[in-house]
């Protein structure tokens, strides 16, 4: 949630951030309300208590016509006393609940308007022109023997799937580059949970108005995460880190899960928009101060994947209104498909400052030795959608696929994918 400070000194700041994400601006006048209801509350639950305690104090000294009143006093001031505290609770209750809804901040840089309002910050690699009729993802894949969406819904329903052969394998690949390099850059791997509790996930800000995207098991009372930022936000929940030498960094690897509700209709074809995929994501606990500066240097580890797998891509600046709940501001990059003739989105990066820290208790010790709320990142590293431009940007005539020289080492030195024989 955002630092309750900012909406008391500066409720303007926050009315200009819900406009500009499209939210509702009337928000910030409800929560003052019960803020100064909630308050006053206190005040006056506080100084019934003092007079109550003083009335008390009294009573074993009074005379005996005295005690009567003093204790009649007493229980008035303890009724009065229960009263306030009820408003105080009821005030807080209602305060917490639309506190909670309350998106985070947005970057004054980051350009206002929805999905189609971003601005393209730069455009890297030439788009490739094939002197052939170029397939696509899944004609390809499926000529791999790398993929089978028929049995994959046979199983599990549609937009499921089977990576088989070179499909797995080029995944794995992937990931593997992906975690290799995350390490490179002093991130610890993680391999972590697929299933949350609620309060991690409502936590990092995903059981708001994205919460139509994430499977829930009711029984179990427990979440499926559509990304391991879940459970790494999660990792350090109710600590104070020692953030002393620097940020911490995790590479955490997961399979996916998301409803991809209100999609329907969307890149149903293939594996680009799909219910379960795998994802290596980074995520990082930072002091507030070095936040924006490590911001860009995880998008500056997209881009050195993204240059590894040798595609076409652009990096875009997210507009307000496209923005998660959490983020205060957020980069895509987004590679070239050739058949869509189209930029799709690969990676995302997102600074949250402390929003979800705060929620989730993750803190550190400043210079003083005082507690203070920490600042949350994540970046995609790789996922499954990735080989969909590897395959497209680098097919053959023959349906054959070359594979980009830094991820043959994690192939088995493999050079080209090649048909296989029906």
């Amino acid at each position: 949630m955002i630092d309750p400070r900012t909406l008391r000194e500066d409720p303007e700041a926050v009315r200009a951030s819900q406009r500009a994400r499209g939210e509702d601006e009337g928000v910030v006048d409800k929560l003052l309300e019960f803020d100064q209801r909630r308050r006053s509350a206190i005040a006056a639950a506080d100084k019934l208590r003092a007079e109550q305690k003083s009335v008390s104090k009294q009573v074993p000294k009074a005379s005996k016509e005295e005690r009567p009143e003093l204790l009649a006093r007493a229980k008035d001031l303890s009724e009065q006393v229960k009263a306030a505290e009820q408003e105080q609770n009821e005030a807080s209750d209602e305060f917490e609940k639309l506190f909670r809804i309350v998106p985070n901040l947005v970057h004054p840089d980051a350009p206002v308007g929805g999905e189609d309002d971003f601005a393209v910050l730069k455009t890297v690699g030439e788009v490739p022109s094939f002197d052939f009729a170029p397939r696509d993802h899944l004609d390809l894949m499926e000529g791999l023997g790398a993929v089978d969406m028929e049995r994959g819904a046979k199983v599990s329903g549609s937009r499921f799937y089977f990576l088989s052969g070179v499909g797995a394998q080029l995944q794995l690949a992937l990931l593997n580059m992906a975690v290799a390099r995350a390490m490179a850059n002093g991130f610890t791997p993680m391999i972590t949970p697929s299933l949350v509790r609620p309060e991690i996930m409502a936590g990092t800000g995903f059981l708001g108005a994205h919460s139509s995207e994430v499977y829930q098991l009711r029984d179990d009372d427990l979440y499926l995460v559509g990304t391991s930022e879940v459970p790494l936000a999660g990792y350090h929940s109710d600590e104070i880190l020692d953030l002393g030498s620097g940020p911490r960094r995790y590479a955490g690897w997961s399979s996916c899960y998301r409803r991809e509700a209100g999609s329907y209709g969307k890149d149903t074809r293939g594996i680009i928009r799909v219910h379960q995929f795998d994802k290596v994501e980074m995520f990082v606990f930072a002091k507030p101060e070095d936040a924006e500066a490590e911001h860009e240097r995880l998008l500056g580890w997209e881009e050195e994947m993204l240059a590894a797998i040798e595609v076409p891509y652009r990096v875009i600046d997210t507009a307000t209104g496209d923005l998660g709940t959490s983020a205060y501001r957020k980069f895509d990059c987004e590679a070239w498909v050739p058949t869509q003739e189209t930029y799709r989105e690969l990676t995302s990066t997102s600074n949250c400052t402390t929003f979800q820290a705060r929620r989730l208790s993750v803190r550190y010790r400043d210079d003083n030795g005082k507690p203070q709320t920490a600042a949350t990142l994540n970046g995609t590293l790789a996922t499954t959608r990735w080989i969909v431009a590897i395959v497209e940007n680098h097919q053959q005539p023959d349906g054959s696929v070359r594979v980009p020289v830094a991820l043959r080492p994690f192939l088995g030195g493999l050079e080209v994918l090649e048909p296989v024989k029906r």
